[in-house]
Parts: structure tokens; sequence; C-alpha cells
């Protein structure tokens, strides 16, 4: 793996978090695999099933864009590899986000750990798989 690698993978994560809460998707359909990888993206949204394809993808995001008035991801423990024309970059999401479109209705949206899977193209790298978890008990009352 080189520097130059793991940054422009790096980018390309943070790319794929500041479209998310923009809410525009023009953006998040540039971070996504398209090509030859279009049929293979796979996306896991917390709680929800399986999601194949890049239009399916695509589609998911536009719903909960719509659905979401505000969003806010503070990520820890962020780790990336680089493996060839692959990387995988965990981290986990601190995700603030609002019910309803005041200052007043912001509420602490809870934690997802993620996996995200960039594949090298002509292009850059880009988003190939997306999957969240969400976290249900903190790690002090696991212990």
């Amino acid at each position: 793996m080189t520097e130059l690698d793991a940054r422009a993978v790096e980018v390309a994560h943070a790319e794929f978090y500041a479209a998310f809460e923009s809410a525009d998707l023009d953006r998040m359909g540039a971070v996504w695999a398209d090509g030859s990888y279009a049929d293979d993206v796979v996306c896991v949204h917390p709680g929800w099933p399986l999601i194949r394809g890049r239009g399916a993808v695509l589609r998911s995001w536009a719903l909960i864009m719509a659905n979401t008035p505000y969003i806010q991801f503070v990520l820890t423990d962020t780790q990336i590899k680089v493996s060839g024309d692959q990387a995988v970059v965990s981290c986990a999401e601190n995700i603030i986000t609002a019910a309803e479109e005041t200052e007043i209705g912001l509420t602490s949206g809870g934690s997802v750990v993620t996996t995200n899977v960039f594949v090298r193209t002509e292009a850059g790298w880009r988003l190939w798989l997306h999957h969240g978890s969400p976290v249900l008990g903190r790690e002090e009352d696991v212990e």
C-alpha cells in the first residue's frame, strides 16, 4: 500500500459522507462504482436487507436523503487497508440527526460500525460495497 493510494481512498471515503450529509444524489452517484462494476455494487443500510446493483443502491440513497432533513457524521476508529486495486475502510459512524427541520429537533442518532470497500477504476477510487451495522450496546455494557 502506498501512502498516495491510502490518501486517495481517504478522500473518496470522505466524499461519500459529504455527499450523504449534503443530501446530494448526483454527488453520491459519483462516489459509487459504475461500468463493469455496476451490477456488483452492494449496500446494506443498518436494519435493511442487502441491496445489489448500482441503480437499486442509488434509489435507496434517494429515499433516505428525501426523508432525512439533517444528518452529520463524526467518524472514529477509521482504518484504511489497500491491497492492489481494492481498499477496505472500516470505521465507527457516530451520528447526529434530526427528525424534523428545526434546530430544536436535533437528537443523537446513535452509532453504526461500517465497512466500505473501494475499487480502483479509470476514474479513481469508487465505492463498491457499503455495509453498516447498528451498535446496539456500548463496549462497557458488553464487558
